[in-house]
């Protein structure tokens, strides 16, 4: 279901934007059978980088932690791509998953076709969606389309095929070609029919790609088979098209509150203003870590040193569906290597999956905090600039969530006396009592989390 009513939406004020909190008449939970994006309201996605993710780095690999996944409370696997990578230019020995040298195949590094077959039948069986990392915006050099239909891609004046930035490994494609459309759609229509895919992450989703090849697109393939749509781009124009885009500001905004370069409360204002900037419909990944975060800007410790848990609970209770990236529950502390082998350390030396799987559990269990329509819009609590204080309610269910985002001792004064009450703490159980009288104190970079 694609949002083509949204361009009204964007009009909305803040106050529209927030009127509505009512339980929705067919909510994930309740309908006997929704489509998308509907039915990911309450769920986590999760990144899978075949290579690293285990020491083999191949798909029969990562099947044997397909159950793991499943207990941990995953609901989507995002596929990063598994096609074949191009040998013409390629950066380091393994090269770019986002160059791409053959479209229908899958790369002889992670398997065989019938591996990846395999790997929906499976995840499907565990009650798991599957999405396919896709790369419309450009090709490896050695990729058949380069001799064979050059009019698919950018050329300079001289006719020459280009690249982008140091992008050397990669040619771009041009999608102002309706010839250069049309095969695109055909190949991404051969992983749906073929592979009984779920979907598609599409990379650079706005980068040099008209939003009419998505109208495209969306309009050829959806009739297939209901599909979940998640654009690697930040616009609300793109829900014409897509389910969710990334929540990239967000990202940005967290990374400088972790370094104390900001204070919490940037954070709050910036959800109040993406709500009323792209509506309720729309969905918003949000995330602390991804392949391109993880290798290139550092690893979550890094970034956010000790507040790493409570940036992880933002993500999972304030806004947006949620993402964990390969080995990210494992407490992942390197930087995985881009192009070459760099296998996933499983140890999970600070026992973080217990740590994420209640994090998913909250997610999923409380409607308030679904994605979109389907959950409750954060208010705020609280006016100190370093805490960010909120509350979710839908219906019965109503969550609280307080987090200290920096690395001193605060002292909470909560400003909206209805929250007075009995709660208990999510992640310990014990009962707690929040009062608008009493100054809750809390520890460098604690977080809480309170239901009723």
């Amino acid at each position: 279901m694609k949002l083509h009513l949204l361009l009204p939406i964007l009009g909305l004020t803040l106050c529209q934007a927030c009127s509505s909190d009512a339980p929705p008449a067919n909510s994930p939970m309740a309908a006997a059978s929704p489509s998308f994006p509907e039915k990911a309201a309450n769920l986590t996605i999760y990144e899978v980088n075949i290579r690293q993710h285990t020491a083999e780095g191949t798909i029969q690999a990562f099947l044997q932690d397909l159950p793991r996944l499943k207990e941990l409370g995953i609901g989507m696997l995002w596929i990063m791509p598994i096609q074949p990578i191009g040998l013409k230019e390629r950066k380091g020995s393994l090269g770019s998953y986002y160059s791409i040298q053959d479209y229908r195949e899958v790369n002889p590094e992670f398997g065989a076709n019938e591996d990846f077959k395999e790997l929906t039948r499976r995840a499907h069986e565990l009650g798991m969606y599957v999405i396919l990392d896709w790369v419309p915006n450009h090709t490896a050099w050695d990729h058949p389309w380069i001799s064979e239909h050059p009019d698919y891609y950018a050329q300079d004046e001289a006719g020459n095929i280009i690249y982008e930035a140091d992008w050397t490994d990669i040619a771009l494609l041009n999608h102002y070609n309706p010839a250069t459309r049309r095969a695109m759609i055909d190949e991404m229509r051969y992983w749906i029919e073929e592979y009984d895919i779920d979907g598609f992450r599409c990379d650079h989703a706005g980068h040099e790609i008209p939003l009419f090849f998505w109208e495209e697109a969306t309009a050829e393939l959806d009739p297939l088979k209901d599909l979940f749509w998640l654009a690697e781009w930040d616009g609300a124009r793109m829900h014409l098209e897509f389910d969710g885009t990334y929540a990239w500001p967000m990202l940005h905004l967290m990374d400088k509150v972790g370094k104390g370069q900001l204070p919490a409360d940037t954070l709050a204002e910036w959800i109040e203003l993406d709500l009323h900037e792209y509506g309720r419909k729309p969905f918003r990944m949000t995330m602390t870590t991804n392949h391109d975060e993880n290798s290139w800007n550092g690893t979550v410790f890094e970034r956010y040193g000790d507040g790493h848990r409570a940036f992880a609970t933002l993500i999972f209770t304030a806004y947006g569906i949620p993402m964990l990236y390969s080995g990210q529950e494992a407490g992942l502390d390197k930087r995985l290597r881009f192009f070459d082998k760099d296998t996933i350390d499983w140890s999970d030396p600070l026992q973080l999956q217990p740590f994420y799987k209640q994090l998913i559990a909250l997610k999923t269990d409380n409607p308030a905090l679904w994605a979109g329509e389907y959950g409750a819009i954060p208010q705020r609590i609280n006016a100190d600039a370093n805490v960010y204080a909120f509350k979710r309610e839908l219906g019965n269910n109503r969550v609280i969530g307080i987090l200290n985002l920096s690395a001193d001792p605060q002292q909470l004064l909560l400003t909206d006396p209805s929250v007075a009450g009995t709660y208990s703490d999510y992640f310990t159980g014990a009962r707690v009592e929040l009062s608008a009288d009493r100054p809750l104190p809390l520890q460098a970079w604690q977080y809480l989390v309170f239901t009723e």
